[in-house]
């Protein structure tokens, strides 16, 4: 007979064990997903990145690779889209005079989008503070790179980065496109001014700025960023952007293996030891094949010979420019430029097509996952190394960094030893500088003497610069005459002052500043490097008639030798940036010239390129040239000595 009460037992048995069974999975799944590692800041970093990416979808870590620009980015495309980073273009303001408070709350709106997202991965932003934060209003604009390498100053480098970081993380921005670490072959080239000399040797020692942007890592060789008040620093571009045939922005250098490796790789291996973050990729070619696209170079010497852990990150529009026309074959260009080892795109617009594409792309295994991986680990290591998922929001607590008086003072000094004497007195006279503070009437002309614009150049509040003294806060070098000299000293400004005027006027000296006009990237290049009109007419009709010092301002060697002989006294101010009272520092004698040029001075175009150590060198004035006042300034005045 059939026990149907044990039948029963036993249906009621399985049910409770199966539903034991069932609970206990499902509590211990939710105790494991309620422990996720990424989040938890006691578990090591590759820890950390690898619990992660396990729990990433192909969209996802699509979006982690992609980098959008201000103008298209929202709370609701970074978290929709998992968007991995923002930046602003040389272009790409909030609004013009924007605060850093302004900066701060775009940029937290933007991080709210992201951390809104599936898994709440941070994004980080970027800006062109290539010296200092100067896209920004009011921030502290330091000389151009062309003119640290004339002050051949580590220390100083590093404060100028420490400096920078802090004008940087002010806007709440976390990434700095800087520095540019191309060693410029060719002063045709319209980057020039963003390379420190010709020489490796000195681009070499300049990388020190990357201890002032990031910090110092006590483990060399790893990607670093040492907290808030510091950001991710990005060695540009690689490689070979500055030895280009003719000076031409993004084009072709030709070169062998020797002679890379001697002239532009160096840097790049002192900025891999000194923990740099994010390496950025050049649009040029090299000998004709597209860094974008250089696998060799990105993957094979980069990654696996040099080691490098951080980010590679794409050029604005890098991969579009792969083609001639732009963008003529976009797929390929994706295909092309992540095989070869890309991490993150700046794309800075067409963001759901190149993510469409990548998806296809892998979908179809022509780019393995292997290698999506190995770009969304890298991203994440910086991520987690900087400490962005404690800290992802930006506060207002360094706003007044921004412009501060200290960093103000610290571009001042950079200035005073950026400067290049070059000449002092015609043969037969006695020097010129210092000149007296103390005298009647002294001429302030030229067409640079009261253009702040001019005195910044590039990547000065937008890409090309601007053009006047209202869109940033300084002082121009006339400002700067007015307040150095005594009170008794009447100076007279004229910007285009005639023969006429000049002989008219019973003037004891002239100061006539001028040079070349803002410009960036291939807007800057010139296969004549002439001074900007009227520039050598101002210097011809002052010149012939009264004692002389002619200052120029520019991004590097321009035709100066049809006007040596009617100079008394020649500098070489490069582009100074804000702080114009560090020329007339110079200039009246409180301090001695300790510039050296950085890259050699050419006496005709005809010459270039023309680097020192060529066979036939013969410039104007040789690469480290640079007079002295050191034994000059003894002999001022009595009155004179008071008065300081």
């Amino acid at each position: 007979m059939v026990d149907y009460r044990k039948i029963l037992f036993g249906w009621c048995l399985i049910n409770v064990l199966f539903i034991w069974s069932y609970t206990s999975r499902a509590r211990s799944t939710a105790m494991a997903e309620s422990f996720m590692k990424y989040k938890d800041k006691n578990q090591a970093v590759e820890v950390r990145v690898q619990d992660l990416l396990s729990r990433m979808t192909l969209q996802e870590k699509i979006g982690q690779m992609t980098q959008i620009d201000r103008s298209v980015a929202s709370f609701e495309v970074m978290k929709n889209y998992s968007i991995g980073s923002t930046l602003s273009g040389g272009e790409s303001v909030p609004f013009r005079g924007a605060t850093a408070r302004d900066w701060i709350n775009i940029i937290n709106e933007f991080q709210e989008g992201a951390l809104a997202s599936r898994l709440g991965i941070p994004m980080f932003y970027g800006i062109d503070a290539i010296h200092g934060n100067a896209i920004v209003y009011n921030a502290t604009v330091f000389p151009h790179n062309i003119g640290l390498g004339a002050a051949r100053d580590a220390e100083l480098i590093r404060k100028i980065g420490a400096a920078t970081a802090l004008e940087v993380r002010a806007t709440g921005i976390s990434y700095a496109f800087a520095p540019c670490i191309a060693v410029c072959r060719d002063p045709r080239w319209g980057r020039c001014y963003e390379s420190y000399s010709e020489d490796p040797q000195i681009v070499q020692e300049m990388t020190d700025i990357i201890y002032g942007l990031q910090g110092e890592n006590p483990i060399k060789g790893i990607p670093y960023v040492g907290g808030r008040d510091k950001v991710i620093a990005c060695a540009k571009h690689y490689v070979g952007d500055g030895g280009t045939t003719n000076g031409i922005d993004e084009s072709n250098t030709v070169i062998d293996a020797a002679g890379l490796f001697k002239i532009h790789m160096p840097a790049y291996l002192d900025a891999i030891n000194k923990g740099v973050s994010t390496i950025m990729v050049s649009f040029s070619s090299l000998n004709g094949k597209k860094m974008h696209a250089n696998r060799d170079l990105i993957t094979g010497y980069l990654k696996n010979t040099l080691q490098f852990k951080g980010i590679v990150i794409s050029d604005w529009e890098g991969l579009d420019r792969m083609t001639t026309p732009n963008n003529a074959n976009f797929t390929n260009s994706v295909l092309a430029g992540i095989r070869a080892g890309l991490d993150m795109v700046m794309l800075p617009y067409n963001y759901t097509e190149f993510m469409d594409i990548l998806t296809n792309l892998v979908k179809n295994d022509y780019v393995p996952m292997e290698r999506i991986d190995d770009a969304v680990r890298r991203i994440l290591r910086v991520k987690f190394i900087m400490g962005l998922f404690e800290n992802p929001m930006a506060d207002f607590s360094l706003i007044n960094e921004l412009g501060s008086q200290a960093h103000r003072n610290l571009a001042r000094e950079a200035v005073r030893k950026s400067l290049v004497l070059l000449k002092n007195g015609k043969e037969g006279d006695s020097p010129l500088l210092p000149l007296p503070k103390r005298t009647s009437k002294i001429l302030v002309a030229g067409t640079h003497a009261h253009n702040l614009g001019y005195q910044c150049g590039g990547w000065t509040i937008s890409w090309q610069g601007f053009l006047d003294n209202n869109e940033n806060r300084g002082t121009t070098i006339l400002n700067a005459v007015r307040s150095a000299v005594h009170p008794s000293t009447e100076v007279v400004y004229k910007e285009e002052p005639d023969k006429e005027f000049v002989n008219s006027n019973n003037f004891t000296y002239a100061i006539i500043v001028a040079g070349e006009p803002s410009y960036a990237e291939w807007h800057g290049d010139s296969q004549t490097l002439t001074m900007t009109e009227p520039g050598p007419a101002i210097i011809s009709n002052v010149c012939k008639s009264i004692k002389c010092v002619v200052v120029v301002i520019s991004g590097r060697p321009i035709v100066i030798e049809p006007y040596m002989d009617s100079i008394d006294a020649l500098v070489a101010a490069w582009l100074p940036g804000t702080e114009g009272q560090g020329v007339t520092d110079m200039l009246f004698g409180d301090y001695e010239f300790t510039g050296k040029l950085p890259r050699t001075w050419f006496r005709t175009v005809d010459q270039l390129p023309m680097n020192v150590g060529d066979l036939h060198y013969d410039p104007l004035f040789p690469f480290g040239y640079g007079l002295t006042t050191n034994n000059i300034r003894l002999s001022v005045t009595k009155s004179e000595i008071q008065y300081e």
